[in-house]
């Protein structure tokens, strides 16, 4: 089985892009697919906009998609070719009540995908890759806190000559880090593909 995680510094910086655009790419890994939300406040995580991730009576929730609407996250996903995907919602703060579930389906699954930045605290995948927008200041905290363990990071092209927006996160922390650059619409190119299919066929010891 192999674990690939997709995070991101903020919303709306292309990481559901990057994980359908993996899913499609490498269709031989039949892969299971997740994505977890977290929300507050009647606020979403993933756009920051008023939403419905709320759960009526439990912390957490965590729900199969079927639809091929292509029209959320996830449907994409279905869409895009994964053999499964899950919706994970839970509270800001209770994601850790959901991980029993969580490492279930992990269990039951084959290759899994998973956009997230906060299941880095609880599971250790094969790639973890990080897609940063330079023009985009906002940096989550749990972005900050992953930085360094990214196994390569996606970077907007149009930015990668610039200096970052943000100023109290250090590029240091990716030194010597495989770089891949996108420019969307096009948010995973040949060369990433290939690099995480040779780590998935060939894994290097972590």
């Amino acid at each position: 089985m192999a674990v690939v995680i997709v995070g991101g510094h903020s919303r709306s910086v292309g990481k559901t892009s990057v994980v359908a655009g993996l899913i499609a790419a490498l269709p031989e890994m039949h892969w299971t697919a997740m994505k977890v939300t977290q929300y507050g406040h009647g606020i979403c995580s993933a756009d920051g906009e008023p939403c419905d991730c709320a759960t009526d009576d439990h912390s957490w929730a965590v729900n199969l998609e079927r639809s091929r609407a292509g029209d959320s996250d996830t449907s994409r996903f279905v869409v895009a070719g994964a053999e499964k995907v899950y919706w994970a919602r839970t509270r800001q703060g209770f994601l850790a009540e959901a991980i029993p579930r969580l490492r279930q389906i992990l269990a039951e699954s084959g290759n899994i995908i998973l956009e997230s930045n906060s299941m880095m605290k609880f599971v250790r995948p094969d790639i973890y890759l990080s897609v940063l927008d330079y023009d985009t200041r906002d940096f989550k905290p749990s972005a900050r806190e992953f930085l360094d363990r990214a196994t390569a990071v996606i970077v907007h092209a149009q930015k990668s000559g610039a200096a970052p927006s943000w100023d109290d996160v250090s590029l240091r922390l990716i030194a010597g880090k495989p770089v891949f650059s996108i420019e969307p619409p096009q948010y995973v190119t040949p060369e990433l593909v290939e690099f995480v299919r040779q780590r998935l066929v060939c894994p290097v010891s972590r």
